[in-house]
């Protein structure tokens, strides 16, 4: 992969397969990983269960956890270390708007504004796009008792925040790419068509999407 791409950042709405990507492209060019712990927050479980109780705490843990680990980020900047990450801080704005009453939404914004990080610019992001029905049958093939009470409404409603956020997105240059018949986390084919079209980037926004 292009060595000016020395931050990248895979995203994308569960189920899109944003850490698997990450994992291999850090493998594959020798990159420290940077990436989100879900099996640490010990509400998520509960958040699927019961939404509108545990959002706030969710959140807050998540904000905590990527707050330590974006200061490690900048422990490693002056080094010019190779980092793959498989999240974006700015998108914790975009689920707390989603699951967050007002007056929570509103603590929470008090809360970042104090609270959060300079974060560096990634390199490179790419945004992993996905269908709501293809992303529960992927969480459903995967298995984890945890994910098995999210429904396809908070899919759909996932993707569409993920897609006003992208639309103005203009803080690194962005890969957008459709996987509803691209598998480059575990398909080797894919994967090599993935470094390819990374390394013909030219532009700050490019997409990248196979046909049936």
């Amino acid at each position: 992969m292009a060595s000016r791409f020395r931050h990248v950042v895979v995203e994308g709405p569960i189920g899109a397969g944003k850490t698997s990507l990450a994992r291999r492209l850090g493998a594959s060019i020798g990159a420290r990983l940077l990436l989100e712990q879900p099996e640490a927050n010990p509400f998520l479980a509960r958040f699927y269960r019961e939404p509108a109780r545990y959002a706030l705490a969710t959140q807050l843990f998540f904000l905590a956890q990527r707050i330590e680990q974006l200061s490690e980020l900048g422990r490693l900047a002056p080094s010019r270390s190779r980092v793959v990450g498989d999240f974006l801080l700015d998108k914790d704005a975009l689920f707390a708007q989603l699951t967050l009453a007002d007056d929570e939404l509103r603590l929470y914004r008090q809360l970042y504004a104090r609270l959060a990080p300079q974060a560096p610019a990634p390199d490179l992001v790419i945004y992993l796009q996905a269908a709501p029905g293809t992303l529960v049958e992927r969480i459903a093939r995967r298995g984890i008792a945890a994910e098995a009470p999210i429904t396809e409404d908070y899919l759909r409603r996932l993707t569409e925040s993920y897609a006003r956020y992208f639309h103005d997105f203009d803080a690194a240059p962005l890969l957008v790419v459709n996987t509803e018949h691209l598998n480059p986390a575990e398909r080797d084919d894919d994967y090599a068509l993935l470094l390819d079209r990374i390394e013909r980037m030219r532009g700050r926004r490019e997409y990248f999407s196979l046909a049936t």
